[in-house]
């Protein structure tokens, strides 16, 4: 299947105590979400926190991920700038290192128009690697519209679009426009309502905490196998929600320490999660590894 379908974690990115990147459990997550039915991984993204990184740890990332990843398992890395030229560069940096495709935000600098995210686009895809657009409304204030990224398919420039904005309608409207575009879930809490519209793969937060109960989620969502996925949605879906929050990243990374992974501390300015958040990522997690999740 292609290298952004399935269950495409966006993985997390364990720290040391110093905040340096610990490569070692970052390149252990890798196999890891492999051994437990995971599909893939999109590293340097922003459940990994890559704003935050060096150019050589971003680089690094990659080149670990790529190397840990075991045969069939896919790369498909982050690679957001707020240049197109740097973003072009990242997609490179990716092919080069062996990954399989790339995840690319619109301008996200800025809010931006419909020609600025055409040449953008156009740029990266001169690096000569499958691209996967990224929609995000919420944070980079570019919408991607199903009109917006059916033109870029038609004009051969992304072969899937991660859809972030909620809008479960969109899929369908995709559909009529580009039918050979991929959809992919792009928000946790989304997952069942565009499995069974037809979504070819979920690029997901919460498999780096519960991959075995993930991808039977995803699973039964696809096959519309409606009396499994319904009960493992309503006892996930707690957890699923903070994919959507801005505290995303801390939540995933509690809860992967809760269930034995390490998740950590993020760098700033993520901070630790507010007490009450805490407590409500701790309850539910405890909630559902109670009802067997793993």
């Amino acid at each position: 299947m292609a290298a952004w379908h399935g269950v495409v974690v966006a993985s997390a990115l364990p720290f040391n105590d110093d905040l340096s990147v610990d490569y070692g459990a970052c390149a252990d997550h890798v196999r890891w979400l492999a051994e437990n039915g995971c599909h893939g991984i999109t590293p340097s993204g922003s459940l990994g926190e890559y704003q935050t990184l060096t150019p050589e740890e971003r680089a690094k990332v990659v080149e670990i991920v790529v190397e840990a990843a075991p045969e069939g398992f896919s790369v498909v890395p982050g690679t957001g700038a707020y240049g197109s030229r740097e973003a072009r560069y990242w997609a490179e940096q990716a092919k080069d290192a062996g990954a399989h495709a790339v995840l690319q935000l619109p301008p996200n600098a800025y809010r931006t128009d419909t020609r600025a995210v055409f040449e953008h686009f156009r740029e990266v895809a001169k690096a000569g690697i499958p691209v996967v657009a990224y929609n995000n409304p919420h944070d980079t204030k570019t919408d991607l519209t199903p009109e917006t990224v059916a033109q870029l398919h038609k004009e051969g420039l992304i072969v899937a679009v991660k859809e972030f904005s909620g809008d479960v309608r969109r899929i369908y409207e995709i559909a009529e426009l580009a039918p050979d575009l991929d959809v992919l879930v792009g928000t946790d809490d989304v997952v069942v309502e565009l499995a069974i519209a037809g979504a070819k793969g979920w690029i997901a937060g919460y498999p780096n905490a519960l991959p075995k109960s993930c991808v039977a989620l995803w699973n039964a969502a696809v096959a519309k196998d409606l009396d499994k996925a319904l009960p493992l949605y309503r006892e996930l879906h707690p957890l699923l929600r903070w994919d959507s929050k801005p505290e995303f990243v801390q939540a995933i990374k509690y809860s992967m320490d809760l269930v034995g992974r390490k998740g950590g501390a993020s760098r700033a300015p993520r901070l630790p999660l507010a007490e009450a958040a805490a407590a409500e990522v701790r309850l539910s997690t405890e909630k559902a590894l109670a009802a067997g999740h793993r």
